[in-house]
């Protein structure tokens, strides 16, 4: 299903936000191709910019490519690359990925942890404004990267950690987490060694951790928690270990 296209944030979200640095991606190659820095709505006023500016003498590059693209029929790609920082730290952030890709129509030079990293505007309401989980079972939190999309989320969320063999015994589910979101919910159904012998899929050894095998829980179960966020209660405690227990 296509989401429509997000022209700004709820007022929750702007809250938590504050400053922030943002990319312009072109969605025909890709390319980021304007970077910008603020706070609000910053990021969609270029969008306002591009309607009105075509009927100007002159036009910046950066509205030139905006107005291609809506020409083509798509829509402008909004990451917000860094947020929850003061507005000295948004310049030097800022000033940084201009230096990154010098390919950007910015007409002048600029002067995280996984919770404030690059994330789309679907991504960041989706963040603050979703609904919190409310834990009913005994879970296992894991947080995995982005970039599991491309193993798929149960392989990424399944192997190999190091784990409690005493404390797994209790889990009743394990929930996969992208930036404070949960991504997947799985009923682990025999936990092994991290070795070839008992997960060939994975071609190598991961000396004294353990994996799962399961399935994907039945409906009723990712009902309370799939597209949900977990309660910062949680992230903060332990944040740079991907695993807790909500036990």
């Amino acid at each position: 299903m296509k989401h429509h296209e997000i022209t700004e944030f709820p007022n929750e979200v702007i809250e938590k936000l504050q400053y922030y640095v943002y990319r312009l991606i072109d969605p025909r190659n890709g390319e980021t191709f304007y970077v910008g820095k603020g706070k609000g709505n910053r990021v969609f006023q270029h969008m306002k910019g591009a309607l009105t500016a075509s009927e100007m003498d002159e036009v910046t590059d950066k509205i030139q490519t905006i107005n291609s693209i809506h020409a083509a029929g798509l829509d402008v790609i909004h990451v917000i690359h860094r947020h929850g920082m003061d507005q000295a730290t948004s310049f030097e952030v800022e000033a940084s990925l201009i230096d990154a890709y010098p390919g950007v129509t910015n007409i002048q030079g600029g002067s995280g942890s996984n919770d404030f990293g690059p994330m789309n505007a679907l991504e960041i309401i989706n963040k603050y404004a979703a609904e919190e989980a409310v834990f009913k079972h005994k879970v296992l939190i894991i947080t995995i990267n982005k970039t599991a999309f491309d193993r798929g989320v149960y392989n990424a969320t399944r192997y190999a950690w190091k784990i409690s063999k005493t404390k797994i015994r209790e889990v009743e589910y394990v929930l996969a987490v992208i930036q404070g979101m949960i991504v997947g919910v799985y009923k682990p159904e025999k936990w092994l060694d991290a070795t070839i012998e008992n997960f060939p899929e994975f071609q190598q050894n991961r000396t004294g951790r353990i994996g799962f095998i399961g399935v994907e829980a039945e409906d009723s179960i990712k009902h309370f928690y799939l597209n949900k966020r977990v309660p910062e209660t949680y992230r903060k405690r332990g944040a740079a270990n991907p695993i807790k227990y909500s036990f």
